[in-house]
């Protein structure tokens, strides 16, 4: 056999055939069209050999099983009917295995996901390591697909249709345990055994299918699956708005597979696959993809990362306690934090141990790995420990004069080559670095709230910020599990310069008496994770408020807040933070739905009262975003299009199905961007006049991105 396959056949003496998977030049194995010869090869040569008494199917790679599909597979595809083929192509090489009269075992360690879990789904039984690498899932409903190799017809037959809808449309994968709890797979052992375990599988003989609980058999009759079916319909629609056609496909399709047949459920999943392919939200979301895979590649900077092997706080509030967590649990790095008093200090161990526990709780890790991470975690009420830290991060209040403060002390009690790092949100690098004696290691690093849930930062480098210290400050924030972008040193930075309008926009509605809970319902449906009044509430209004005037006095009238701000603000409402907002905290159970404050409307002199349909509330609020984005763009504030999408769906949850706002413009189209700013400005005033960016792009015909397909040459791997 041909060294360049990626399946190679040993043929041990017990005859059970072994498989190992091993892509040539990858990192992770992915499944690609051209493997389908391969494994009717490979599979051919083990059947020749009359005593085979069965095959394991095992990784070459360290710590992958099959990370999923190649995405530029379908990328390539220009119709429904090549998408289609596609799948249908992958179906048949499972199927190939799924007959095979001896016992096929998927030994799996690491990631098991999309195309993976499918193969291994066509295996007569799976086990898998207990290591936590290990993850088995099938992810493709986040790419706006759903499985196309026969995982929507295979899984509910395994693990009852109830459990198989929760992992298809979600997309969410499961740790070893979970899925043997589940029935996903039949055993799960240390990975030193894991081949072992496979093989005395594969020795005992093919296992019939075992019978599923009775729960999932009752679920399975026609009057509990219409139940279920009705159900989780309902409960995919309240969370998707109807905004991803993936979701609707993937219940049609395992319903169809369930009532019909599998024969018919796999011709019905191919042909969704083909459709869902060619969808503008499905096309949408690989971007992200994609763009997110081409940045982990990049540096930010041209030159090479130093080493961060130790890193400080500075401020034991809510941000230096999520930065200090994923510092030390994500990456493994020693943190210490320096508070000015001893309750700070023990208010962000607090954080990391609360947040521990809930990992303890869940079973994700043992409590003596608690105790272990919390061990990289310590702190002071001064600068001890701090002389050899590679990188300070600074997450003082928000005040200039402090931050100037905070780069004198720590290049005094630091070596010439730490690095000074700002998580201001408002404040410009160059003004926090004018003191400093070392301003090239001075930049900024702006996370946002919750640190440990949002994916996003923003890395800031002045002018006189060295090209070491943007790459060593890149190369930390992957280490810590963040997606950074590299954006220009002027006033809101990136993306809070692009949701200040639209937050302004929001209030102005309800100034002219909108419902604040009509405003945000409109940007839910849109596709917001959360409305733009409830996000003030919970980023803080008091935070909110601070960076406005620093806006308005860089880029003018359009980011003159109204004064209304001032008055909630006055009546000490900050938001979740003091329980007191827009909305009421106090008393609820929790889960219950937030209800508005009534009292604020008397507080703005207001009588709510829906005059304004949710179209028109989301066009005013967008645009504003999007006539933002262009002029960042324009500026140089972003270096693409590509890092404004990737910024604006990290950092603030623009819906991923759009793509990000410049993807969108190029959806709507640039001229039609122009026309609706040009309406609304007639309206309600030039804070709507389109910018120069979009009027030069709207009369050359130009695009934010080239020609779709282009863009994807740099395709990786998905579920």
């Amino acid at each position: 056999m041909q060294n360049t396959s990626a399946f190679s056949l040993t043929m041990r003496l017990d005859n059970v055939g072994v498989i190992v998977i091993d892509v040539p030049g990858e990192k992770m194995n992915t499944l690609k069209a051209e493997f389908a010869g391969q494994i009717r090869e490979v599979i051919a040569k083990a059947r020749s050999n009359p005593h085979l008494a069965g095959l394991v199917l095992i990784s070459g790679k360290p710590d992958s099983f099959i990370a999923g599909a190649d995405i530029s597979m379908i990328a390539a595809c220009q119709t429904a009917q090549e998408a289609e083929t596609l799948a249908l192509a992958g179906q048949k090489v499972m199927a190939e295995i799924s007959s095979l009269s001896v016992p096929v075992i998927a030994a799996i360690h690491g990631a098991c996901l999309g195309g993976g879990l499918e193969l291994a789904l066509a295996c007569n039984q799976r086990v898998c390591s207990l290591d936590d690498k290990t993850r088995l899932g099938l992810p493709e409903v986040q790419l706006g697909l759903l499985p196309g190799s026969g995982g929507t017809q295979r899984l509910p037959r395994l693990i009852g249709a109830s459990k198989a809808l929760d992992l298809i449309l979600t997309g969410k994968t499961l740790r070893a345990k979970q899925a043997l709890k589940i029935g996903l797979v039949e055993e799960a052992v240390p990975q030193a055994i894991l081949l072992e375990t496979a093989v005395n599988m594969a020795l005992k003989g093919r296992k019939p299918r075992k019978t599923l609980p009775l729960g999932e058999r009752l679920l399975n009759a026609p009057a509990g699956r219409a139940l279920l079916f009705a159900m989780a319909s309902k409960q995919t629609e309240a969370k998707t708005k109807g905004n991803y056609p993936a979701t609707r496909k993937i219940l049609s399709v395992v319903k169809t597979g369930l009532c019909k047949g599998s024969h018919i459920g796999y011709s019905e999943e191919a042909k969704a696959f083909g459709e869902l392919a060619m969808t503008a939200e499905s096309a949408a979301l690989r971007s992200i993809f994609f763009a997110t895979t081409a940045m982990k590649k990049e540096r930010g900077a041209d030159a090479n990362p130093r080493e961060v092997k130790s890193v400080g706080v500075l401020g034991g509030g809510l941000m230096g306690g999520g930065i200090a967590l994923v510092t030390a649990t994500r990456g493994g790095l020693s943190v210490r934090i320096k508070d000015i008093n001893p309750e700070g200090i023990n208010h962000a161990m607090k954080y990391s141990w609360d947040a521990l526990t809930k990992s303890v709780q869940r079973r994700h890790i043992r409590a003596a790995e608690r105790q272990r991470q919390m061990a990289l975690i310590g702190g002071g009420t001064d600068y001890q420990g701090f002389r050899h830290r590679d990188v300070i991060i600074e997450a003082v209040f928000e005040d200039l004069t402090l931050k100037q403060k905070m780069v004198a002390e720590v290049e005094a009690n630091t070596s010439v080559d730490t690095i000074f790092a700002s998580n201001t949100s408002s404040l410009p690098i160059a003004d926090i670095a004018a003191n400093a004696q070392r301003p090239q290691n001075v930049i900024g690093l702006h996370y946002f709230s919750p640190v440990d849930k949002m994916p996003l930062v923003e890395v800031i480098p002045h002018q006189h910020t060295a090209a070491e210290t943007v790459a060593t400050v890149v190369a930390l924030a992957k280490k810590q599990g963040k997606t950074p972008i590299v954006v220009a040193d002027r006033a809101g930075f990136y993306v809070n310069r692009i949701l200040a309008p639209y937050i302004i926009e929001a209030m102005r509605c309800l100034l002219e008496g909108e419902p604040i809970e009509a405003i945000d319902r409109a940007l839910v449906r849109f596709g917001f994770p959360v409305g733009p009044i409830q996000l003030l509430d919970e980023v803080g209004i008091d935070v909110g408020t601070h960076i406005m005037p620093v806006l308005e006095k860089a880029w003018g009238e359009r980011f003159n807040a109204p004064e209304a701000f001032d008055a909630v603000l006055n009546d000490n409402r900050k938001g979740r933070k003091n329980g007191r907002g827009f909305y009421l905290y106090g008393g609820k159970k929790f889960g219950a739905k937030k209800s508005v404050d009534q009292s604020v409307y008397k507080l703005l002199n207001l009588k709510p009262e829906a005059r304004l349909n949710a179209e028109s509330v989301t066009e005013r609020c967008v645009m504003m975003m999007l006539n933002e984005a262009a002029r960042t763009l324009d500026e140089g504030v972003i270096h693409g299009a590509r890092d404004g999408d990737i910024g604006a769906v990290f950092g603030i949850g623009f819906p991923p199905f759009l793509g990000g706002p410049f993807r969108y413009m190029d959806r709507l189209g640039i001229s039609q961007v122009v026309n609706t700013l040009e309406r609304l400005m007639q309206v309600h005033g030039e804070r709507f006049t389109p910018c120069g960016a979009l009027q030069q792009r709207a009369a050359s015909g130009q695009t934010f991105y080239k020609a779709e397909g282009k863009l994807n040459s740099h395709a990786d791997s998905a579920g």
